[in-house]
């Protein structure tokens, strides 16, 4: 029985080759003349953030209308750390993340005893209460405009953030990954099966014996902890924190971010990034005003054709494929042609 276990974990965090071609595309993208680092480095910041909201949304089934309030905490965090004194980036964004997950771990007590209509009207009214004092508190924060004199210290102490993009896109596409491997790898694991049985059957995984609660209440601060760290990834290569950054727009933008992506994959909220990032920059280029209107179309054109996302359904279509093929090639009698 242990062995078959092991077994079965093995090839659950085995690595498949798109998976590869997938990281190495984004470490080749560097290279590649001309590219815009700066948009792409959007993309990576929003695919961790969709990373974030896909471990409670996607692998326990507890939806938020309040993620942003864990982006921007950790945005301002770092940005004040930056402001007054503390500028080695690496420690700050350590520092941002522990903050977040502090108060995804506190979010975390408070709503695993809530559902449906209630456990919404608590995320969300934590992400207006906090974004109602960051846009007033004028003094503390700046408002409206923001909080500005942000100082970043060169990464290592060698790689000075530059105006072409080239630190900042290694930089977060370096964080963006090492976090990528700490949260596949949680949940591949045991505890990630948890969560995943708690979201279909949170019954009988409490006869089991399972945690539930508790398992909740840390999916929460580690989804908090990874929501804070792309925060500071923003604010440390912007050298900028704004209300914006958790505003219910920006909560609501990343639930499209996963209706487009899909959920309960991971590679779903990158690849949701991208189309929505540089949809997003190429409409408003085209309508400064009227680019929404084209999100919306394209949202409902992906729940009509797409229910589950474009990346589900893509997978969904291989297997059928796969299978077909190979049925293809079989014959009647077991027999392989």
């Amino acid at each position: 029985m242990r062995e078959t276990a092991n077994l079965f974990f093995r090839l659950r965090v085995r690595w498949s080759a798109w998976e590869i071609i997938f990281w190495l595309a984004w470490a080749g993208a560097f290279f590649y003349p001309g590219i815009n680092l700066a948009l792409l480095g959007q993309v990576l910041i929003w695919g961790l953030f969709a990373m974030s909201l896909d471990l409670v949304l996607g692998y326990r089934g507890i939806p938020s209308l309040g993620h942003a309030a864990f982006f921007g905490i950790g945005a301002y965090t770092a940005g004040f750390l930056g402001k007054f004194g503390w500028t080695e980036p690496l420690s700050g964004l350590l520092a941002a993340g522990l903050v977040s997950g502090i108060v995804g771990l506190m979010t975390g007590r408070i709503v695993r005893g809530l559902y449906g209509v209630g456990l919404l009207m608590v995320t969300l009214g934590l992400n207006l209460l906090l974004y109602d004092f960051v846009d007033r508190s004028t003094k503390l924060t700046g408002g409206h405009d923001g909080l500005q004199d942000i100082v970043i210290a060169p990464v290592l102490g060698l790689f000075r953030f530059d105006m072409s993009g080239h630190t900042a896109y290694v930089y977060i596409l370096s964080v963006t990954f090492i976090l990528f491997l700490g949260v596949r790898a949680l949940v591949n694991s045991a505890w990630g099966l948890s969560l995943i049985g708690a979201r279909d059957n949170s019954r009988r995984m409490t006869m089991l014996g399972a945690p539930v609660a508790g398992d909740l209440t840390w999916a929460f601060g580690i989804s908090a902890f990874v929501a804070g760290v792309a925060g500071a990834l923003l604010t440390q290569t912007t050298q900028f924190a704004s209300p914006e950054m958790m505003s219910f727009q920006r909560s609501a933008d990343l639930l499209v971010v996963l209706v487009i992506g899909g959920t309960a994959m991971l590679y779903g909220g990158f690849f949701g990034a991208l189309v929505y990032v540089v949809l997003r920059d190429q409409l408003a280029a085209l309508n400064p005003i009227y680019w929404y209107f084209w999100i919306g179309l394209l949202l409902v054109l992906i729940v009509t054709f797409f229910r589950t996302g474009i990346l589900p359904t893509a997978s969904q279509f291989w297997i059928r494929l796969t299978e077909h093929r190979s049925k293809r090639n079989t014959l009647p009698g077991g027999t392989s042609l």
